[in-house]
């Protein structure tokens, strides 16, 4: 398997051209490399800087720009940012300077200083969260009413439950665990380790399917409740209609006096009707 190439020419008496190639071979950790500096928020022209000077070492500017193909201008800006980042270094020989990828260590340097400074800019928001919830108190209405659509609309509607010490299911199919699998694993373990229970009547068939988390209670509704995939979740002031087919759509409803009525519902479902 073939990764790229590199063609050059000999001249046979002045008269005849004949091409010469060279290949070289398919490497899989040079590939991945290049995925992984994606994760981390390296420019897909970055990454082509980076990968002439991985393949080619030590290259001037022109060199950079004769393989990348890149204005030279905007080579000279790619090449301040890796530098920046430590993933490259440069040298001047003669009054000439040139590029090389610093050593591969680097790159672990760069991430470990992304996370200090996500850890400070988190610190800093903290103390901020105060003043903005006041704010936001201050001004929403006493009755509010949002759409979410898709996989990020759900996550911002079970982030939101963490913010509360209980949270009720009506209809529950363990469907966000199905369909947002690495998510939900995160946020499971954040609710555990604050100690937010769960009060969940399931769909009659999932009887034999599930076993409860800590800190989560299970009943089941009677087996003429089961259809589609659509569930009710009350926490806090929140009402949410939830559908969890092929689309994801959630509906959430924040009214107090909704949410306390749907509260007595669940306790009526949970004491009369759902089955332990």
């Amino acid at each position: 398997m073939l990764l790229n190439s590199s063609i050059y020419y000999i001249n046979i008496c002045g008269i005849v051209a004949i091409p010469l190639t060279f290949y070289r071979a398919y490497d899989p950790t040079h590939t991945m490399t290049l995925q992984l500096l994606k994760k981390i928020g390296v420019s897909e022209g970055e990454i082509r800087v980076y990968t002439v000077l991985l393949e080619h070492g030590r290259s001037p500017v022109n060199t950079i720009h004769e393989q990348t193909g890149i204005e030279r201008r905007n080579i000279y800006d790619i090449l301040n940012k890796l530098i920046e980042r430590g993933l490259v270094a440069y040298v001047t020989e003669n009054k000439r300077r040139y590029f090389q990828v610093a050593h591969p260590k680097k790159i672990i340097g760069y991430i470990e200083e992304q996370q200090q400074e996500l850890e400070q800019t988190k610190k800093d928001l903290e103390k901020e969260i105060p003043a903005l919830i006041k704010q936001f108190e201050f001004s929403r209405p006493s009755a509010n009413a949002q759409i979410y659509r898709g996989p990020e609309g759900m996550k911002a509607v079970w982030e939101d439950m963490l913010n509360y010490k209980d949270i009720y299911w009506i209809g529950s199919g363990r469907y966000i665990p199905k369909k947002l699998p690495h998510f939900f694993t995160n946020w499971n373990k954040r609710r555990i380790k604050a100690k937010i229970k769960i009060w969940n009547i399931m769909r009659w068939e999932m009887r034999k399917e599930v076993t409860p988390f800590p800190f989560e209670s299970i009943k089941f509704l009677p087996k003429e409740f089961s259809g589609s995939p659509t569930v009710i979740g009350i926490h806090g002031d929140r009402v949410v209609n939830m559908l969890l087919g092929d689309d994801l759509f959630a509906f959430v409803i924040e009214y107090k006096g909704l949410a306390e009525n749907y509260r007595q519902y669940h306790k009526y479902l949970w004491e009369h009707v759902a089955k332990g």
